[in-house]
């Protein structure tokens, strides 16, 4: 089930109703209908899955009260690692044992030696990579005493499983998310008409950008050695938007339709490609991700507190484990391995936290400077992009190289798309949208909502492909 399919909408009313009119009277009954809503929701993707999510909030849960209890400090490590391993073996599993097989096999091959590996044929529990980082940093703050046990199975169970971000996040901490579940909500229309706009920019986001958006990337990526160069730089560009669109579109969404329940979720997308170097763009991309890896990761090896090496190890440990979050291939890791490189001499130089504050812009040459910094930090994404959606590094280097030494910025045709230059156009009035609200949380709220939210909602009807329901790319990882 999709959040842009007509089952999704009608699900959500559905629930909505049943949680504020029916079962509204305590925190247990609006609890207990967001879990079973949750479970229907992520049974609809593959039922078997179910019982992967179920044992894995067990195990954070009972260890959980474990290391709470545990009276020695041989105890509280036997559970906590017990809690790493467990999740970490079956993320391993589900996710990375092909591909680590498969290398080792062609590690052999390459130096003579015959292999043939045994590889699982087996799906990818959808949202494994986020509701198993959730149990993670569960067990770990408690570890640390930063949190205290969670003793209601059905509150924690919650915190895992809510189906708002239950399959791509974003990824929620227990000491943000566990105190909103404990306590019975009370329906409130202004923060419920904000859930609205959001929810439906996020899925402007996604149906009329993103997905209009992949039909010419994958045209172009999928037949780049007869492109030009033209063609391949709107190729990046193209794909660098439906991305944005619809990773950050999922997100608004999930905000959003959280919002109707009652419940804050952490904000994930603030603006990214507004973002004046490669340090500010990973402030405002995927941030709970971002946020997840630095306190979880980075702060425990040392951060950038070490000497010069350790600050460079520390910085190629986040990035290429955060390219390798995303999937088991090579391509994901060199895109982890070019964003440590873009970061570096920032950290390195002392630059890193130079850009804290939004940029507001006025006409002089300082605000010239910020916008050229702006287009270098897009391009320099784009560039990484492109390693990110090839299915291979050759195929990404070869991209790259082709727009480099072809020489022809002719307009070229596509065959399944011949509004080229429309969708560019559309591009443009997008950034423009968001560059004048850059300072919101979602465009449609403030002067003329119900206008901008009557506009949003033909843009979707007119764009939308109800017959074909575009998976977000996210749902993958």
């Amino acid at each position: 089930m999709f959040f842009n399919s007509l089952a999704f909408a009608v699900f959500l009313p559905i629930v909505f109703f049943l949680y504020w009119f029916v079962f509204n009277k305590t925190k247990n009954t609006q609890n207990a209908v967001l879990i079973i809503a949750s479970y229907y929701f992520y049974s609809c993707w593959d039922w078997r899955f179910l019982f992967l999510l179920v044992f894995s909030t067990f195990l954070d849960y009972y260890t959980g009260i474990r290391i709470e209890k545990s009276q020695t400090q041989k105890s509280r490590k036997f559970w906590f690692w017990l809690s790493i391993i467990v999740n970490l073996g079956f993320l391993g599993v589900f996710k990375y044992y092909n591909f680590f097989a498969s290398s080792f096999a062609a590690l052999l091959t390459g130096v003579g030696f015959k292999a043939s590996p045994f590889l699982l044929d087996v799906v990818l529990p959808v949202g494994i990579s986020f509701y198993t980082f959730h149990g993670l940093s569960y067990v770990i703050d408690i570890y640390y005493k930063r949190l205290k046990a969670e003793y209601n199975f059905v509150d924690y169970s919650l915190f895992v499983s809510y189906f708002p971000l239950l399959v791509a996040g974003p990824i929620e901490r227990a000491t943000h998310l566990l105190p909103q579940v404990k306590v019975k909500r009370t329906f409130d229309y202004e923060i419920a008409k904000e859930g609205i706009y959001q929810l439906i920019w996020g899925l402007l986001k996604k149906v009329v950008i993103a997905d209009t958006c992949a039909a010419y990337a994958n045209a172009i990526f999928d037949n780049y050695p007869s492109m030009n160069s033209l063609s391949l730089i709107l190729g990046a560009i193209y794909f660098a938007f439906q991305i944005y669109g619809d990773f950050s579109g999922y997100s608004d969404m999930a905000l959003g339709m959280s919002k109707l329940f009652g419940i804050d979720l952490l904000r994930n997308f603030n603006y990214p490609y507004f973002s004046r170097d490669i340090a500010e763009f990973w402030r405002r991309w995927h941030i709970s991700l971002s946020s997840w890896f630095k306190d979880y990761l980075y702060i425990p090896l040392g951060g950038s507190k070490g000497g010069i090496w350790m600050k460079i190890r520390n910085t190629f440990i986040i990035f290429v484990v955060s390219g390798f979050w995303h999937g088991a291939n090579w391509t994901y890791l060199a895109w982890g391995f070019i964003n440590a490189v873009y970061f570096l001499p920032l950290l390195l130089l002392k630059k890193n936290r130079n850009n804290i504050e939004s940029a507001d812009l006025s006409w002089n040459i300082d605000s010239i400077k910020v916008r050229l910094n702006i287009l270098i930090t897009f391009l320099l994404s784009c560039v990484a992009w492109v390693f990110f959606r090839a299915k291979t590094i050759t195929d990404a280097v070869s991209y790259l190289k082709r727009i480099v030494l072809n020489g022809e910025f002719s307009s070229q045709y596509l065959s399944n798309e011949r509004y080229n230059y429309e969708l560019l156009i559309m591009v443009c009035l997008f950034v423009l949208v968001e560059w004048n609200n850059r300072t919101k949380i979602e465009p449609i709220s403030g002067k003329y909502s119900y206008l901008k939210l009557i506009l949003c909602l033909t843009a979707i009807i007119a764009f939308g492909t109800y017959s074909d329901y575009k998976e977000f790319i996210y749902f993958q990882f």
